[in-house]
């Protein structure tokens, strides 16, 4: 059995458990003999749960030291590659005994990539597993919220509207990110090479079919495409959307499920988390 297969088994065991118990609890009369019952049957579930994400710790710990050993061999191994590439260029060995060498290293680089993976997958299945918060970035999400706002130009207020209602994904959040990226400037180019209005990188543009990232229509529909795809790759989680919108998910997986260590990124995720979730109904601009 594999690993995803593994993780997924018991996290379908202690949902369905968990999910049955309301329903019992529905059948019998609010009693003193039914109330001690549903508190009986809650420390169990709690018991559970708890066993469930210390023994899933552990595991992400034990995976975690063997992707540190991982890590070092592929360092080594690029190491290798390269004194071997100028033993090959200077003709001192042979194409067969430098090629296996790169073999060598793409295996250990999958082995890495791997890992990678299951970190990222125990930790989110460790997070799905805890009870929610009364306020919790995991799970208390506003979906389409009603505070006011607006850029200042009704055209792209209707395209942010309109592709949040395609893809399933909150206008506002749309408008926190714009707001962010580029102060609603159609045109900006950032240093590093982002553009647009939701600043896409070329990887990311070529990649959700932007051919002009100056064009709003493009751009929006691209951005709102790439938070679509973290949204579900992070089960929801807002925090770890915008730092992969600003990082990369990649960086985000990279440490396990959490905001990336870059102060960029970071100050990134608190200005606009605190927008997107401010109480206040006032327009904003």
């Amino acid at each position: 059995m594999s690993f995803t297969t593994r993780v997924f088994l018991l996290v379908s065991i202690l949902s369905g458990f968990v999910s049955s118990l309301p329903a019992q609890s529905r059948l019998e009369r609010p009693t003193a003999k039914s109330q001690s019952k549903q508190v009986s049957q809650h420390a169990a579930t709690q018991d559970f749960r708890d066993a469930f994400i210390e023994s899933s710790k552990v595991y992400k710990t034990n995976l975690e030291k063997l992707l540190v050993f991982y890590e070092s061999d592929v360092e080594k191994l690029h190491q290798q590659t390269a004194k071997l590439k100028q033993l090959y260029e200077s003709g001192l060995i042979s194409r067969v005994e430098y090629e296996s060498n790169l073999a060598k290293t793409t295996e250990a680089e999958a082995k890495v990539d791997d890992v990678r993976k299951q970190i990222a997958m125990i930790g989110l299945t460790i997070e799905a597993s805890r009870p929610a918060g009364p306020y919790d970035w995991r799970v208390e999400i506003p979906t389409f919220s009603n505070v006011e706002w607006s850029t200042g130009n009704n055209r792209i207020d209707a395209l942010i509207r309109e592709n949040g209602a395609r893809y399933g994904v909150d206008p506002y959040l749309i408008y926190c990110v714009i707001r962010q990226e580029s102060s609603f400037s159609a045109t900006a180019l950032s240093v590093k090479g982002a553009q647009g209005l939701m600043q896409l990188m070329p990887a990311t543009a070529a990649r959700y079919g932007v051919t002009n990232v100056n064009d709003p229509a493009q751009n929006i529909r691209g951005g709102t495409r790439y938070l679509k795809d973290l949204l579900q790759l992070f089960h929801g989680r807002i925090e770890l959307v915008l730092a992969g919108y600003n990082a990369g998910e990649g960086a985000v997986m990279k440490y396990g499920l959490t905001v990336p260590p870059y102060k960029e990124t970071k100050d990134y995720v608190r200005l606009i988390g605190q927008r997107y979730f401010r109480k206040s109904n006032s327009p904003l601009r």
